[in-house]
C-alpha cells in the first residue's frame, strides 16, 4: 500500500477533522496493542526481534541474510547477531543458497517452528482473554472493525 501524498492528507484535514481525531486514535490503540501483543510472546528462548525473524521466516520460508535484514529494517551486523543466536537455540539452520554459491539462506527449523506456534498461541490468549470479558455487541463491533483493518491494508 502507498502512503497517501500530502495533497491527500490536506483534504482529509479540510474536510473532516473527525477523520484525522478518529486515525490518531485508532493509531494509538493499534500501536499500544500491537506492543502489548509482542510481549504476551516473549520468553526466555526469544527476544521480540528474534520472534520477529521467526515469524517473517515462517511466512516467507529461506531468505537471505540481506533479505532478512531489509525485511527487518536493520543493518546486515545487527541480523547476523540475531540469527547467531537462532542458530546456536537450534531455532534456525543455514544453509547453501540453491543458485548461488556464494549466499547463505536461512530457515526455520522444527524447534523454531514450534516457537513460533508456541508465541502465537501466548498471542491468540492473551486476546481471547479480554475480548471473552467484553460484552456481545462490542465482540461484534470489534469483529467489524477487524475485517475493515484488513480491507484497508488490502488496497
Amino acid at each position: 500500500m502507498t502512503p497517501p501524498n500530502l495533497t491527500d492528507v490536506e483534504s482529509h484535514t479540510s474536510a473532516s477533522p473527525d477523520i484525522l481525531e478518529l486515525a490518531a486514535e485508532l493509531r494509538v490503540a493499534i500501536m499500544r496493542t500491537s506492543r502489548v501483543l509482542r510481549t504476551q510472546a516473549t520468553s526466555d528462548v526469544v527476544s521480540p526481534g528474534q520472534n520477529s525473524v521467526l515469524s517473517v521466516l515462517g511466512k516467507r520460508g529461506p531468505l537471505t541474510m540481506r533479505q532478512l535484514a531489509d525485511i527487518e529494517h536493520v543493518q546486515a551486523p545487527s541480523m547476523t547477531r540475531t540469527v547467531n543466536h537462532l542458530c546456536e537455540g537450534g531455532l534456525v539452520a543455514r544453509a547453501e543458497h540453491p543458485t548461488d554459491g556464494r549466499l547463505v539462506v536461512v530457515g526455520l527449523t522444527d524447534a523454531g517452528r514450534a516457537v513460533l506456534e508456541e508465541s502465537r498461541r501466548l498471542r491468540s490468549a492473551w486476546l481471547a482473554s479480554r475480548l471473552d470479558a467484553l460484552p456481545p455487541g462490542d465482540q461484534a463491533a470489534l469483529h467489524r472493525a477487524a475485517e475493515l483493518l484488513l480491507e484497508m491494508t488490502a488496497r
